[in-house]
């Protein structure tokens, strides 16, 4: 029995250089950066006081005041990014049979700033415990999927999937599976992150992980640049109306791209370093390709996870020259943390997004904020430095790698019917 197939066929998108999916695309094309001295919090006295925040988000836009203040941030944008995705695939009661439209979404971290915010309530009082009635709900990582399927009706699969920083790249393997074994027509899947607060900038920089660029944010995010020093953080939501093809065709929605496939592998090495040698990267990469049914010199676009760690980007580059051979002097590769900084749970979506943009118009996003070679990475790849560039994609290959040694990774093909 032939497999069934998935496309997508909606997309919706918050990000550091956009609130849509065009200006998202158009900032990355342009080789824009989203960072800049945080805003949503005091944080002049952290070591790091910068990162790519999402710009004008305003969530009465999209609820009621009331309904707002009963959600975490990372809800609120999840919901958002819904609205989009559902209006752009042209989803309704109408057309789809909702006990058969799911929704798989994920965050790295969910309502952290909430936690925080109830935790510093109760330590600064007299010890009653007086909390939120929301703070749970507000808090917890599967709200946003709950929000999403009360806020459309949606009746599927429901339920919230959390790998680190591979977060929404696994909600949408999920997804992929849940209808190509049947349980589902239509899935929305990705995910949302937003923790610039001060329990996020904070733990991450008692970690050592973030740059502290301070004195110059806007090139502080500058994967495979010799002087690199840790991400920068930012913040995003994106989902994908992921669509069984024949249902598709049936309703007549547009496609944008197909799933080609995916996989996902476990370093099993460190809590938060990667396999140097990038073996987990390695065997993802080589999973996903199977899954998809492809060889290695099928993909033309590798969007990295290139965080602008030391580390984590020679550990990738490693794998891609071990599973590409040859043909990786034929990739382009490019790494789009340069301009949104690293979304955490929320990068694989928004990451998938422009690899789909790429498969569709025919264009790498760049690198930027390349000012140094670095030695110890082969000068023969082509890390699609500092200006986009134009060539035939057909299918592009997205990375995506989290604490714990989570690695997932997902391919996307142009459409064909």
């Amino acid at each position: 029995m032939e497999a069934r197939r998935v496309v997508v066929t909606g997309i919706g998108t918050f990000t550091p250089l956009g609130n849509n999916l065009n200006d998202y695309w158009n900032g990355l094309l342009n080789g824009v950066s989203g960072a800049a001295n945080i805003t949503l919090f005091d944080a002049s006295k952290f070591k790091t006081r910068f990162a790519c925040e999402i710009k004008g988000f305003d969530p009465t836009a999209f609820m009621d005041r009331k309904e707002a203040r009963k959600m975490d941030r990372f809800a609120q944008l999840a919901l958002a990014a819904s609205d989009q995705a559902v209006a752009d695939a042209g989803i309704s009661k109408d057309n789809v049979d909702i006990d058969r439209v799911g929704v798989i979404f994920a965050s790295g971290i969910g309502g952290l700033t909430t936690f925080q915010e109830e935790v510093i309530n109760f330590a600064q009082g007299d010890g009653t415990p007086r909390f939120n009635p929301f703070f749970i709900p507000k808090m917890i990582l599967d709200i946003a999927a709950g929000q999403i399927s009360m806020r459309h009706g949606f009746r599927g699969p429901n339920y919230a999937v959390v790998s680190a920083c591979a977060s929404s790249t696994n909600g949408i393997l999920s997804a992929v599976d849940t209808i190509r074994l049947g349980r589902a027509e239509v899935i929305l899947a990705g995910g949302s992150e937003a923790v610039i607060s001060a329990a996020g900038v904070g733990g991450f920089n008692a970690m050592k992980a973030m740059s502290e660029r301070n004195d110059d944010p806007a090139t502080a995010s500058r994967p495979y640049d010799k002087d690199r020093d840790g991400f920068v953080m930012g913040e995003a939501s994106g989902v994908l109306v992921l669509e069984e093809y024949e249902h598709a065709i049936k309703r007549g929605a547009k496609i944008y791209c197909e799933i080609a496939g995916g996989g996902a592998t476990a370093d099993a090495y460190h809590l938060t370093a990667p396999h140097p040698e990038g073996l987990g990267a390695r065997n993802v990469m080589i999973a996903a390709l199977k899954d998809a049914g492809m060889q290695a010199e099928d993909i033309d676009y590798i969007n990295t996870h290139g965080t602008s760690t030391p580390l984590g980007d020679g550990a990738e580059v490693k794998a891609i020259t071990e599973v590409f051979g040859e043909h990786a002097y034929n990739l382009n590769i490019s790494a789009t943390k340069s301009m949104t900084g690293h979304c955490l749970g929320a990068a694989g979506v928004i990451e998938a997004i422009a690899c789909i943009q790429s498969v569709i118009h025919d264009i790498i996003p760049p690198t930027i904020n390349h000012f140094t070679d670095d030695p110890e990475l082969d000068p023969r790849l082509n890390f699609t430095f500092n200006k986009p560039q134009q060539r035939v994609v057909n299918a592009a290959l997205s990375n995506t790698f989290g604490f714990g040694g989570h690695n997932a990774c997902i391919i996307v093909k142009k459409y064909k019917p």
